[in-house]
């Protein structure tokens, strides 16, 4: 695990329309669903003038922590005042510090357990904006890689 310092940035994507939980397996159904729309309306290629071909899904606007309701939101890096198609939605990721966790294996698996043990673990999380960062390490869904952000105090 590695502590580093980021700047803030712009995403455009698609946002759950309502907070989910983790309670009784309802964020695996809503964020998949997110997902999957994400997917099928080809979202990476609507959104106009990406800085990369980084996918972002985050985590944010927790009502307490892990254990409470919270926000999330797919999307991609681009600048800030960038304009994009008025049916998607934009998020502004503050700088902040994070934990930096890099996750291998079968995906979706390995996500769901790296979640597991990070709930399990004694880390002092902020639960300010956490993300995972998709590119071209977890392309391959039997041997992804991947990197997680956990919003910690600086």
């Amino acid at each position: 695990m590695e502590k580093i310092r980021k700047p803030g940035f712009m995403l455009v994507g698609l946002q759950l329309k309502d907070k989910t939980t983790n309670k009784d397996n309802r964020s695996s159904v809503d964020c998949g669903n997110l997902w999957q729309q994400f997917e099928n309306d080809k979202i990476f290629d609507l959104v106009p003038n990406k800085l990369s071909d980084e996918i972002y899904a985050v985590y944010y606007d927790y009502d307490k922590d892990e254990t409470e309701a919270f926000s999330y939101f797919i999307g991609c890096k681009v600048a800030e005042g960038s304009d994009y198609p008025k049916h998607l939605s934009s998020l502004k990721i503050p700088g902040q510090t994070y934990h930096k966790i890099t996750v291998r294996g079968v995906m979706t698996g390995c996500i769901t357990d790296a979640w597991i043990k990070i709930w399990n673990s004694d880390l002092k999380r902020k639960f300010g904006y956490d993300f995972e960062v998709y590119d071209e390490r977890s392309q391959d869904w039997n041997d992804a890689e991947l990197d997680i952000y956990l919003s910690t105090f600086g």
